[in-house]
């Protein structure tokens, strides 16, 4: 299992993954939204995503798990 972390605080602006979809390492699955820049959130490890803890629109802190890989 693999939690994918917000890299910085920020709002979630677009999640690009669904749940169950297949990911390689380095593929995005969300874009944060801080300062008016988009920051790309990639997973780490291949895998399947099992679930979003976020929805499009919500704030997340530094740290915050946004999705879980299995």
């Amino acid at each position: 299992m693999q939690e994918v972390k917000a890299s910085m605080a920020g709002s979630v602006w677009k999640i690009i993954a669904s749940h169950g979809d297949k990911v390689e390492a380095g593929d995005d699955i969300v874009i944060l939204e801080s300062m008016k820049m988009e920051i790309p959130i990639a997973v780490e490890k291949p895998g399947t995503v099992s679930k979003f803890k976020v929805s499009e629109g919500d704030f997340v802190n530094e740290g915050d798990v946004i999705a879980i890989i299995e």
